[in-house]
């Protein structure tokens, strides 16, 4: 994102492709519905200023290895960037702009920071949707540099990943194979999706509808018609009570997936939604 241009509107997303979608900034946009005042050219010049700090020591540097490891360094131990073990369910986790003012974040929005001062200096860092918590990964030599952002960074070895996997996994420890199909880099759109998911858990946990349902909203902003995020818009929409949508999404999900393990609920609660339309009538 540069700190010049504007943030992308949600109307455009959709139709956008996926290299084409700007990380940071549409992490700002998912933000600025929480935070509407938020000046999004102020955290493009942070990445911007994190990058110049540490441009030097990189440039030191030949290993790419090494160069990510400066980068840790500066981010996890000089500037105090940290994994929020005490409330790591807080929506704030989640919200790229409170990541950078309270350096406070969950994996994902960690790896997004990571990401973008890595990408700034012309490290191409990627994230890894991985069972559990979210991570990044750097091609090194002839294989990979795996790290968990959450907790500073920290470099992570075959045998750990296979463990964190398999439990997961049913038990099942993943082959060569396995692992490697695992630890494919994340696309733009899918890390988003990440993050509006966690937000959607975080908000319906607690009953908050109303920002659970906006979740749900920008998931279909970016994957329009994606089942999952169809049946969780139309939940809360039932639960707002504005039946129309509910009945239209729940039955637009279960047209997609009339064999979800959750389909007879989700009819029943689609028989709830015609009911009470029906007592309104």
């Amino acid at each position: 994102m540069d700190a010049t241009n504007p943030l992308p509107r949600w109307e455009a997303l959709a139709e956008l492709d996926d290299d084409a979608l700007p990380l940071l900034g549409v992490a700002l946009l998912i933000a600025r519905d929480e935070y509407p005042d938020l000046e999004p050219r102020r955290y493009a010049l942070q990445v911007q200023g994190h990058a110049s700090h540490i441009r030097g020591a990189i440039d030191r540097e030949s290993h790419p290895a090494l160069k990510m490891r400066a980068i840790n360094q500066y981010l996890f131990e000089e500037v105090g960037y940290a994994g929020d073990h005490d409330e790591y369910y807080d929506p704030r986790n989640s919200y790229i702009n409170q990541v950078f003012e309270r350096r406070l974040g969950n994996p994902i929005s960690l790896a997004l920071v990571q990401m973008a001062v890595a990408r700034e200096v012309g490290l191409p860092l990627d994230g890894v949707s991985f069972p559990g918590h979210f991570l990044v990964r750097l091609p090194v030599d002839d294989g990979l540099l795996v790290m968990d952002p959450f907790n500073r960074g920290r470099p992570l070895d075959v045998d750990e990943l296979r463990q964190r996997a398999r439990t997961h996994m049913g038990g099942e420890m993943p082959d060569d194979d396995a692992l490697s199909q695992i630890l494919y880099p994340a696309s733009n759109r899918a890390i988003l999706v990440r993050v509006l998911r966690n937000l959607h858990g975080v908000y319906s946990e607690c009953g908050d509808w109303e920002r659970a349902t906006r979740s749900a909203d920008r998931v279909l902003r970016l994957l329009p018609d994606n089942p999952e995020a169809l049946r969780d818009r139309g939940l809360g929409y039932l639960e707002l009570g504005h039946l129309a949508g509910a009945r239209e999404d729940l039955h637009r999900y279960l047209l997609r997936q009339p064999r979800a393990d959750d389909a007879s609920q989700v009819r029943l609660r689609l028989i709830e939604a015609g009911a009470r339309t029906a007592r309104l009538h």
